[in-house]
């Protein structure tokens, strides 16, 4: 049974954050038949935006890129970005440059918000969690609590007073959505993005053949969340956005839907997994 959630009434803007080795481009590229779907879903109009990550990658950041047909000379930089570099052999991993990443990312919520909602595939859907996060009132608050034990501090590009509540550079996000997303697990140094919970309305869609993100370290970003708004959606693929397939796309249409429709003061609905149309 289809969701009867009414669609929002006014134009919506999503940040699409890309993933590990991709580019805002690419990930348009591969998202257009989302683009599309989300067009006819939301009528008053939807516009998504797709940055490209500030950390260029070179071939030793992604050998396994370079053993494909699109493989450049090895002397040559491929077209490839990140948010942050993993350093590390296994948890916990330590993320190079993520201060420079997210002053990127609060840099376009500055200068192309506001934004309803942020949508990130692998790395980005790690980072839109972190983004929710980092919008939400009190957030400064909890790093602070966490630095004493070895946290980072609060981004100072996140505190540009531009008139929103608590000087924050972008206000709260109305929702987030990760795909193949994970959290920053094992470490004290980015325990501030997830302690207090994050409580912007966040769904998670996990592919069951996914050999890239554990599935475990996907979890810990469904975990990070509010109980209440938690939820993860499993598609039978791997390390991919399923941007086409009917009930993985109406998913995520139902569940923009419903956020949107409680910001604008409608009455909250709770959807069923039958409501949702997808395997839980």
């Amino acid at each position: 049974m289809a969701t009867t959630t009414p669609p929002p009434t006014q134009p919506l803007k999503i940040l699409m954050l890309h993933g590990f080795t991709q580019s805002g481009p690419l990930f348009h590229a591969k998202t257009r038949a989302l683009e599309k779907n989300l067009q006819k879903a939301f009528p008053a109009g939807v516009t998504l935006h797709y940055p490209t990550a500030p950390i260029r990658l070179l071939p030793a950041d992604v050998p396994f890129a370079m053993a494909g047909a699109e493989a450049k000379a090895a002397d040559e930089e491929p077209d490839a970005w990140a948010w942050w570099r993993r350093k590390g052999e296994g948890e916990p991993y330590a993320y190079e440059g993520l201060e420079q990443g997210l002053g990127h990312i609060a840099a376009v919520l500055k200068s192309e918000g506001p934004f309803d909602g942020v949508v990130g595939f692998s790395q980005g859907g790690a980072c839109a969690g972190m983004v929710a996060s980092l919008l939400e009132a009190g957030r400064r608050e909890g790093f602070e609590a966490v630095y004493a034990k070895g946290g980072m501090r609060y981004p100072e590009t996140f505190e540009e007073d531009t008139g929103y509540v608590e000087g924050m550079v972008h206000p709260p996000l109305k929702f987030a959505v990760s795909y193949s997303g994970f959290a920053a697990r094992g470490t004290e140094l980015y325990r501030g993005f997830y302690e207090p919970k994050i409580r912007t309305p966040m769904l998670h869609f996990l592919g069951t053949l996914d050999t890239v993100v554990e599935e475990a370290r996907s979890l810990a970003l469904v975990e990070a969340c509010g109980n209440s708004e938690g939820r993860v959606v499993y598609h039978p693929g791997g390390h991919f956005l399923p941007s086409s397939q009917k009930a993985y796309v109406g998913a995520l249409i139902g569940f923009i839907k419903e956020v949107l429709h409680t910001a604008e003061g409608g009455e909250k609905k709770e959807e069923s997994v039958e409501d949702m149309d997808v395997p839980f």
